[in-house]
């Protein structure tokens, strides 16, 4: 078992950056919820019950004028052809906007599209919609340009498709470029009438989608906050380098901007045992179906999470429960999620790592998803409200109160930052006895592992340890003490501590991963019967680094 050995090497590589980059203080110009309503259409399927009244649940919650809700008639199935598409989808679609003066027209289309004014920038598409349009044979129109990999494929995710649709392209071969991407503003100050930010209010019951609108708005209004999961593989060179890459630059742009961060460099997911407790960002990779620690019956995101794994598949459906990841993750608590219809090249899903800046940032779910991906007319879905603002509270100046933990923690980091090590120290140890705060003095912990301080970290911990009640928290704290005994001590002192904590810890659920922790330092015994999945490929589509054209 090498959970224990490969998660403790983020002490050294994930954290070997030294905390000198001042946090980020974004500076975001207003936008009303109003204008955010105004600019939305939602879609709906008249032919089904179920989305015709999420439609209307999601418009009241939103105040999406009436005139904006969308409705087609169509098959609910998951995938259909490049046809029904056409006559029952995208026509009725854009006839709507034009009918509606949601759309002027241009008269003949041009290279920027085919839409000369638009009053709509969002696209929400309602659970009973289909999700994929299947591969077609030669299509009229069709002028395919780019690599011989890339432009092979036509099949794509709808959501992807109804982004272009302004465009009235008859290009479905390959990927088309998208012009947002990397943006650093928001689609409403820019003039891009032709594209659409589409996301999907999708999973297997519409209870679920209900509970991401209403936790969307929860989190919005109050402000998410928790710890955020990275769960890498620790693959340095190739190809597959990229994707962590991405997740390195998630683990770091959250931590310098006082988000705690508990990162998983090994080759395995986090095992079933892990307490993953307070999860409000989870990013990683790569297995086909849901697995670990996210996997577990008592498992749930905090309201408002946004998860994302990365998988060729992992929205290839949201309707089979326990398959795939996107479907998974919504049931288990979160409130948004990516994923891909079918198999895709590495290059061409959504950059993890600008997704989740510019979503740090203060941008909306769709503004978020659509700057982190570099293609459109391809296979990757946006799962959650397009106009949910989890960190909303941050970029309007609203992100702290004395009385919170987390907010007190995200205090102590800007000091550290600012003032220095040991500035933030005091500031965030003297927080952290005020509100008697696990959360604080391990998040402190973390910092002090980063200032490679391993015998201050443990102490830290241990100051976790004892503010925690519930004893999964008070495990997950073990696991980084022991690692900093590990690097401070050594590993016979490591295993003395995990030792003591099985026995206080025998009658939970979770001690089983620190009997995996106690075998990984004590070879000579039997393994565990507990196994971690390995990270399979599940068709490797999205492991592959092609140069997308």
């Amino acid at each position: 078992m090498k959970f224990f050995l490969t998660f403790f090497v983020f002490c050294n590589i994930a954290f070997a950056q030294k905390l000198t980059t001042l946090l980020e203080v974004s500076q975001l110009p207003p936008l009303s919820d109003e204008a955010l309503a105004a600019a939305t259409i939602v879609i709906f399927n008249e032919n089904d019950v179920e989305s015709t009244a999420l439609a209307g649940f999601y418009a009241e919650k939103r105040s999406i004028p009436k005139t904006n809700l969308i409705g087609v008639k169509c098959t609910a199935k998951d995938e259909i052809n490049r046809a029904e598409y056409d006559q029952l989808i995208a026509e009725p679609i854009r006839e709507a906007l034009i009918l509606r003066k949601l759309w002027v027209k241009k008269k003949e289309p041009d290279e920027s599209g085919g839409v000369r004014e638009s009053k709509v920038r969002f696209a929400v598409v309602m659970k009973g919609m289909p999700l994929k349009i299947a591969a077609s044979g030669p299509y009229l129109g069709d002028e395919p340009k780019g690599q011989p990999e890339v432009i092979a494929h036509n099949e794509a995710s709808l959501d992807s498709e109804l982004a272009v649709l302004g465009l009235w392209t008859r290009t479905i071969s390959g990927a088309l470029a998208n012009p947002y991407w990397r943006a650093r503003e928001r689609i409403t100050s820019i003039p891009l009438q032709s594209q659409l930010l589409v996301c999907r209010l999708d999973a297997q019951k519409a209870e679920t989608v209900r509970r991401m609108i209403d936790d969307s708005l929860l989190a919005e209004k109050n402000g998410l906050r928790g710890l955020v999961y990275v769960d890498g593989r620790g693959i340095t060179k190739g190809g597959l380098s990229l994707g962590d890459t991405w997740l390195n630059g998630v683990a770091n742009d959250a931590r310098k901007n006082g988000l705690p961060v508990i990162q998983d460099v090994g080759a395995d997911v986090f095992p079933s045992s892990y307490p993953m407790r307070h999860t409000a960002l989870y990013f990683g990779w790569y297995t086909e179906n849901i697995a670990g620690a996210l996997a577990h019956p008592d498992f749930r995101f905090v309201p408002g999470a946004v998860a994302v794994h990365l998988h060729s598949f992992s929205a290839s459906s949201l309707q089979e429960a326990g398959r795939w990841w996107c479907g998974p993750l919504l049931e288990a608590g979160a409130a948004a999620t990516i994923g891909n219809v079918y198999e895709p090249y590495l290059g061409l899903t959504a950059n993890l790592d600008v997704f989740e800046q510019r979503l740090r940032e203060g941008f909306t779910f769709a503004e978020a998803s659509y700057m982190s991906q570099r293609f459109l007319s391809w296979m990757t879905t946006f799962i959650g409200d397009p106009l949910y603002r989890p960190f909303k509270f941050l970029s309007e100046g609203q992100g702290y109160e004395p009385s919170n933990e987390w907010d007190a923690y995200r205090a102590g980091v800007r000091n550290w930052l600012d003032l220095g090590r040991p500035s933030g120290e005091e500031n965030l140890n003297a927080s952290a006895r005020r509100l008697s705060s696990g959360v604080i003095y391990e998040g402190l912990g973390l910092l002090l592992l980063a200032a490679n301080d391993a015998k201050a970290a443990s102490g830290t911990f241990a100051m976790a340890r004892s503010a925690y009640i519930s004893p999964g928290d008070k495990i997950r704290v073990a696991i980084h003490e022991a690692g900093a005994i590990q690097l401070s001590q050594g590993k016979d002192q490591a295993l003395e501590f995990i030792n003591r904590q099985i026995a206080v810890f025998s009658n939970h659920s979770t001690v089983e991963i620190l009997k995996l922790m106690q075998q990984a330092l004590s070879p000579q015994k039997e393994p565990s019967s507990e196994k971690t999945p390995d990270k399979k490929s599940g068709g490797g589509g999205a492991k592959k680094a092609k140069k997308p054209r």
